[in-house]
């Protein structure tokens, strides 16, 4: 296994559920990898799951200021990079009249805005060729209830997939996305529902699911190192949907 032997990586939101998986799968495939997370309990953990060959350190995904301060840390350690998954999001579901400006807010900040500046404060460390990922969603795709406003930041970072990679292929750094369904991770614990709410949640979604399950961390991993190694070498700008069938329906 050394899809990605020799080959640096950034992986953000790291420490948990997808992102911890992928880390885990690059460290596999020969690459060195940086980490960022936000929980210091996670962030423990991670180190210990992750061993020696891992950065992790703690990030604010959704401030400007700290995108630099992802980069030089980085920099610093690597010296270069060749691979990034922008994993770092939070998922906040309700209803339009339970909408206020603080939680509009947080979301674009950590889904669209975050992102957006971490690319920029990487470019002078990206090396040539690189690979940059962005983690989107179906819920761009789809009129699911509740999720407007998830859905708007995950509809912007899928565009902004394709227009950044117009722009960044002459610096030979191809940006592509993947747009994963509903995943067994720690995700939906977090949405602040109650046992018997969450399990009315968890069987609607498996109701349109052609799959007939949810996804595993592990498969979305898989399509990550291709991105990242050099098998996607043509790839530019392209969506990967990981849903099950979900958004066929």
């Amino acid at each position: 296994m050394s899809r990605l032997k020799g080959k640096k990586a950034l992986i953000t939101g790291g420490t948990t559920g997808i992102g911890l998986e992928t880390a885990a799968r690059f460290i596999a495939e020969g690459a060195r990898v940086a980490v960022t997370g936000s929980n210091p309990a996670n962030i423990e953990q991670a180190r210990k799951a992750l061993g020696p060959s891992a950065l992790v350190f703690r990030a604010d995904a959704g401030n400007v200021a700290s995108q630099k301060d992802v980069a030089k840390t980085v920099g610093d350690a690597f010296g270069k990079l060749d691979a990034v998954f922008i994993n770092a999001g939070v998922a906040d579901f309700r209803p339009v009249e339970q909408w206020d400006e603080a939680g509009f807010d947080r979301s674009i900040a950590v889904n669209v805005k975050g992102p957006y500046f971490l690319v920029q404060a990487l470019l002078s460390i990206l090396n040539d060729p690189a690979s940059i990922v962005l983690n989107t969603s179906i819920n761009a795709h789809l009129g699911m209830p509740n999720s407007s406003v998830y859905a708007a930041t995950k509809a912007a970072l899928l565009s902004m997939a394709k227009t950044l990679s117009g722009e960044l292929i002459g610096r030979g750094v191809r940006v592509n996305a993947i747009s994963p369904g509903p995943i067994e991770t720690p995700l939906y614990g977090k949405l602040g529902l109650g046992k018997s709410d969450l399990d009315a949640m968890t069987k609607s979604i498996l109701g349109q699911i052609p799959a007939a399950r949810f996804g595993k961390a592990s498969e979305i991993a898989d399509a990550v190192v291709f991105f990242a190694s050099d098998e996607s070498a043509f790839t530019v700008g392209s969506e990967l949907v990981i849903d099950g069938g979900m958004s066929n329906l």
